[in-house]
Protein backbone atom coordinates (compact mmCIF):
# COMPACT_ATOMS: atom_id res chain seq x y z
CA UNK A 1 0.00 0.00 0.00
CA UNK A 2 1.59 3.09 -0.97
CA UNK A 3 1.83 6.13 1.17
CA UNK A 4 -0.51 9.16 0.83
CA UNK A 5 0.99 12.27 0.37
CA UNK A 6 -0.13 15.97 0.98
CA UNK A 7 -2.24 16.07 -1.76
CA UNK A 8 -4.16 13.01 -1.39
CA UNK A 9 -5.27 14.16 2.15
CA UNK A 10 -6.22 17.33 0.70
CA UNK A 11 -8.58 15.60 -1.83
CA UNK A 12 -9.77 12.84 1.23
CA UNK A 13 -10.37 16.27 3.41
CA UNK A 14 -12.31 17.72 0.39
CA UNK A 15 -14.75 14.69 -0.58
CA UNK A 16 -15.55 14.01 3.94
CA UNK A 17 -16.68 17.89 3.21
CA UNK A 18 -18.71 17.05 -0.07
CA UNK A 19 -18.47 13.68 -1.04
CA UNK A 20 -20.65 14.72 -4.09
CA UNK A 21 -17.97 16.71 -5.26
CA UNK A 22 -17.18 16.49 -8.98
CA UNK A 23 -13.34 15.36 -10.36
CA UNK A 24 -13.53 18.75 -12.03
CA UNK A 25 -14.34 20.62 -8.51
CA UNK A 26 -11.62 18.89 -6.86
CA UNK A 27 -9.46 19.38 -9.07
CA UNK A 28 -9.84 23.14 -9.31
CA UNK A 29 -9.44 23.48 -5.54
CA UNK A 30 -6.38 21.89 -5.63
CA UNK A 31 -5.19 23.88 -8.52
CA UNK A 32 -4.43 20.21 -10.61
CA UNK A 33 -6.38 18.94 -13.50
CA UNK A 34 -9.02 16.41 -13.36
CA UNK A 35 -7.14 13.23 -15.00
CA UNK A 36 -4.40 13.09 -11.92
CA UNK A 37 -7.25 13.65 -9.08
CA UNK A 38 -9.19 10.55 -11.09
CA UNK A 39 -6.45 8.86 -10.70
CA UNK A 40 -5.50 8.85 -7.00
CA UNK A 41 -9.18 9.19 -6.22
CA UNK A 42 -9.08 5.43 -7.79
CA UNK A 43 -6.36 4.35 -6.12
CA UNK A 44 -7.58 5.79 -2.59
CA UNK A 45 -10.83 3.26 -3.53
CA UNK A 46 -8.49 0.52 -4.80
CA UNK A 47 -6.48 0.77 -1.63
CA UNK A 48 -9.03 1.11 0.89
CA UNK A 49 -8.34 4.18 2.22
CA UNK A 50 -12.29 5.30 0.86
CA UNK A 51 -14.51 2.31 1.72
CA UNK A 52 -17.49 3.90 -0.07
CA UNK A 53 -19.40 6.91 -0.38
CA UNK A 54 -22.72 8.03 2.31
CA UNK A 55 -25.09 10.55 2.42
CA UNK A 56 -25.85 11.50 6.65
CA UNK A 57 -29.27 11.92 6.80
CA UNK A 58 -31.44 13.67 9.56
CA UNK A 59 -32.86 10.58 11.61
CA UNK A 60 -35.84 13.22 13.03
CA UNK A 61 -37.08 13.83 9.50
CA UNK A 62 -37.70 10.17 9.42
CA UNK A 63 -39.31 9.22 12.30
CA UNK A 64 -36.55 8.23 14.09
CA UNK A 65 -36.55 9.24 17.60
CA UNK A 66 -34.51 7.16 19.59
CA UNK A 67 -30.89 7.12 19.60
CA UNK A 68 -29.28 4.79 21.92
CA UNK A 69 -26.26 3.17 22.97
CA UNK A 70 -26.62 -0.30 24.72
CA UNK A 71 -23.56 -1.34 26.45
CA UNK A 72 -23.07 -5.66 25.63
CA UNK A 73 -21.31 -7.78 28.12
CA UNK A 74 -20.98 -11.64 27.19
CA UNK A 75 -21.01 -14.18 30.14
CA UNK A 76 -18.32 -15.66 27.85
CA UNK A 77 -15.12 -15.34 26.10
CA UNK A 78 -13.62 -17.44 22.91
CA UNK A 79 -13.51 -16.44 19.56
CA UNK A 80 -16.12 -18.27 18.52
CA UNK A 81 -18.43 -16.71 20.89
CA UNK A 82 -17.26 -13.47 19.91
CA UNK A 83 -17.74 -14.45 16.39
CA UNK A 84 -21.08 -15.60 16.63
CA UNK A 85 -22.33 -12.02 18.21
CA UNK A 86 -21.00 -10.45 16.19
CA UNK A 87 -21.96 -11.71 12.45
CA UNK A 88 -25.87 -12.51 14.20
CA UNK A 89 -25.59 -8.17 15.64
CA UNK A 90 -24.88 -7.01 12.11
CA UNK A 91 -28.36 -8.51 10.47
CA UNK A 92 -30.09 -6.46 12.95
CA UNK A 93 -30.91 -2.95 11.29
CA UNK A 94 -31.26 -1.10 14.37
CA UNK A 95 -27.54 -1.59 15.18
CA UNK A 96 -25.66 1.04 12.62
CA UNK A 97 -22.51 0.77 14.35
CA UNK A 98 -20.72 -2.20 16.75
CA UNK A 99 -18.07 -1.51 18.57
CA UNK A 100 -15.72 -4.50 20.73
CA UNK A 101 -14.59 -3.27 23.53
CA UNK A 102 -12.03 -3.20 26.51
CA UNK A 103 -13.71 -2.68 29.86
CA UNK A 104 -16.53 -3.45 31.75
CA UNK A 105 -18.58 -4.23 28.73
CA UNK A 106 -17.68 -6.27 25.76
CA UNK A 107 -19.30 -4.62 23.56
CA UNK A 108 -21.38 -1.17 22.47
CA UNK A 109 -23.54 -0.91 19.80
CA UNK A 110 -25.24 2.31 18.13
CA UNK A 111 -28.73 1.57 18.31
CA UNK A 112 -31.33 3.74 15.84
CA UNK A 113 -35.27 2.81 16.38
CA UNK A 114 -38.13 5.06 15.34
CA UNK A 115 -39.58 4.89 19.36
CA UNK A 116 -39.25 3.73 22.23
CA UNK A 117 -41.87 0.01 21.91
CA UNK A 118 -39.26 -0.54 18.59
CA UNK A 119 -36.35 -0.51 21.21
CA UNK A 120 -37.83 -2.66 23.96
CA UNK A 121 -39.19 -5.01 21.37
CA UNK A 122 -35.64 -4.99 20.01
CA UNK A 123 -33.78 -5.62 23.46
CA UNK A 124 -35.94 -8.02 24.24
CA UNK A 125 -36.96 -10.29 20.85
CA UNK A 126 -33.58 -10.20 18.99
CA UNK A 127 -30.46 -9.03 21.61
CA UNK A 128 -31.67 -10.76 24.12
CA UNK A 129 -32.46 -13.88 22.60
CA UNK A 130 -28.45 -14.17 21.12
CA UNK A 131 -26.90 -17.04 23.34
CA UNK A 132 -23.98 -15.84 25.72
CA UNK A 133 -26.05 -12.51 26.57
CA UNK A 134 -24.57 -11.74 30.16
CA UNK A 135 -26.07 -8.12 30.96
CA UNK A 136 -27.31 -5.33 28.83
CA UNK A 137 -27.38 -1.27 29.51
CA UNK A 138 -28.60 1.11 27.34
CA UNK A 139 -27.88 5.21 27.36
CA UNK A 140 -30.30 6.81 25.45
CA UNK A 141 -29.53 10.44 23.48
CA UNK A 142 -30.65 13.11 24.62
CA UNK A 143 -29.53 15.82 22.55
CA UNK A 144 -27.25 15.06 19.48
CA UNK A 145 -24.48 17.74 19.34
CA UNK A 146 -21.98 16.59 16.73
CA UNK A 147 -22.77 14.56 13.69
CA UNK A 148 -19.90 13.32 11.36
CA UNK A 149 -17.84 10.81 9.89
CA UNK A 150 -15.01 13.26 8.66
CA UNK A 151 -11.31 12.78 10.10
CA UNK A 152 -9.24 15.28 10.23
CA UNK A 153 -6.31 15.41 7.59
CA UNK A 154 -2.78 16.77 8.85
Amino acid sequence: MKNLDTTDYRILSLLQQDAKSTIKEIAAQLGMTTTPVYERIRRMEDEGYIKGYVALVDKSKLDFQILAFCHVSLNAHHRPIFDYFESEVARFEEVVECFHTSGIHDYILKVIVRNMTDYQYFVSNKLAKLQHIGQVDSVFVLNEIKYSTALTMR
